[in-house]
């Protein structure tokens, strides 16, 4: 039926003829995009050769694995402060926040070359280092939507997430190894001058630009941290994506944090139970990588959107069989097939959650959700590993994701309606600068093909506001 023109439409029933395909290259192409994905990555590389170098460092010192451990955990401690330092990013421009967060890391993961350095000195500075991760990471992810536009938001991010879970693997890996066969220090001042890299990319790479936040919009730190909080969980649309990527994160990690015991659970040999647990581990980030590539290159973004509360049940529920104590290889294979699906849904529940935020916010709303992902890891793996200590590892990663599907298919069965989300996309949209509100796109008028046959392209919904 034909649009009547003397009725206002809402924007979620604006209806185009084609969404264009966008492609990798179509991505890359961009240059500011270019420097800010390469920042990223080098960035990502460092910290995970650093967090695998440092520690090998601290247990050469101390022969003590609580205090190695303690140097891995301790860079889940600043997230706790995440949504704070992240509605302090917002105060400034998103160049600048990243720059000064880069340079500053340089300086102190530098001071971890000095020889005989104690260790309670080290896990301060790794503490103090970490403290400018929550607010570059805010930065970056705030800025991603200007450089690459609206469009192409979901793409992007599919890149970027997939090229962490790449920089994981080939950090840890490379890290350990340098650091075992050689000296941590190298691995330490390989990370060092990934700093110095990355913010050389964005000051080079990335065009200047105002913060979002103006001097008169000010008021304590503490309460525009509040106001990050009341967008996520007061906005129904917001609140149904946290909820979920929070519930995901506590379900999906355990595997990684217990790999080790799980791997000698099942494992008898010695000599092979080191293969299990680096099979069981890396399994996730392989399938992820997989997933997101794959899925997000032929799936179309509608369909994606749509099936988001179908995916959401398939990572806990995927490892069930746990249960029944499978072995290593099998075990690993559960895990990839819950990684696949990760890489196929975490994407579009970030795309769908950056196009409902209202402009001027983006950075305390992804602190609020960067803090709470990094804080449910850490919860999921004591609690599990405090389970594990008293039940078998198959056991306990079986029941709990059982509990997990079980609390997905709750949360599927209250995800909101498309109609919801293409209201919150379209109402973000309207408080966009100039340069991120894409074009009008061509509305599609019905021909006599239609009339006569029904025939015709399929018109999809477009969640872009109508210009006059």
């Amino acid at each position: 039926m034909a649009n009547d023109p003397a009725r206002p439409r809402d924007p979620a029933e604006v209806v185009t003829e084609s969404n264009p395909k966008v492609t990798y290259s179509a991505v890359f192409a961009d240059r500011e995009y270019r420097a800010l994905f390469l920042s990223t990555l080098i960035n990502w590389i460092g910290d995970y050769l650093s967090r695998a170098a440092v520690t090998v460092l601290v247990y050469h010192q101390t022969q003590s694995a609580l205090l190695s451990a303690a140097s891995f955990a301790i860079g889940y401690v600043p997230w706790l402060f995440g949504p704070v330092l992240a509605a302090f990013a917002e105060r400034h421009p998103y160049r600048r926040v990243m720059i000064v967060s880069d340079l500053s890391r340089m300086v102190l993961i530098s001071l971890l070359l000095l020889p005989q350095l104690p260790v309670p000195a080290m896990l301060l500075i790794l503490l103090v280092a970490g403290m400018f991760a929550p607010p570059t990471q805010a930065a970056r992810s705030a800025l991603l939507p200007t450089v690459v536009g609206r469009e192409r938001l979901a793409l992007a991010l599919t890149i970027s997430q997939t090229a962490s879970q790449t920089a994981q693997v080939f950090g840890y890996l490379v890290g350990a190894t340098v650091a075992v066969a050689l000296t941590p220090r190298i691995a330490l001042g390989v990370d060092v001058l990934t700093f110095a890299l990355s913010a050389a990319l964005i000051a080079f790479g990335v065009r200047h630009r105002p913060t979002t936040m103006s001097s008169a919009q000010r008021t304590h730190l503490l309460h525009e941290t509040a106001e990050g909080f009341r967008l996520v969980f007061g906005h129904p649309v917001l609140r149904s994506i946290a909820v979920v990527v929070f519930t995901i994160t506590v379900f999906a990690i355990v595997p990684e944090g217990l790999a080790a015991a799980w791997a000698a659970d099942i494992t008898t040999d010695p000599e092979t139970r080191g293969l299990g647990q680096g099979l069981i581990m890396a399994a996730g980030p392989v399938g992820f990588i997989i997933g997101g590539t794959v899925f997000n290159r032929i799936v179309p973004a509608e369909r994606r959107a749509r099936l988001i509360p179908v995916l959401a049940v398939l990572p806990p529920l995927l490892l069930v069989p746990s249960l029944l104590a499978p072995a290593a290889p099998a075990a690993a294979l559960m895990v990839l097939s819950g990684g696949l699906v990760q890489g196929a849904l975490t994407p579009t529940l970030n795309a769908v959650f950056v196009l409902a935020l209202p402009h001027g916010f983006r950075a305390r709303a992804f602190g609020v959700m960067s803090s709470g992902i990094q804080i449910s890891q850490l919860a999921a793996v004591l609690t599990t590993g405090s389970l594990a200590e008293h039940f078998r590892v198959p056991m306990v990663v079986g029941l709990w994701s059982a509990g997990g599907a079980v609390a997905m298919l709750f949360l599927a069965f209250f995800w909101p309606a498309p109609a919801a989300f293409a209201r919150a996309t379209a109402d973000a949209a309207a408080t966009m600068p100039d340069e991120e509100k894409p074009a009008a796109p061509p509305v599609r008028q019905p021909g006599p093909a239609d009339a006569d046959t029904g025939s015709g392209t399929i018109p999809t919904t477009s969640v872009t506001p109508e210009r006059s």
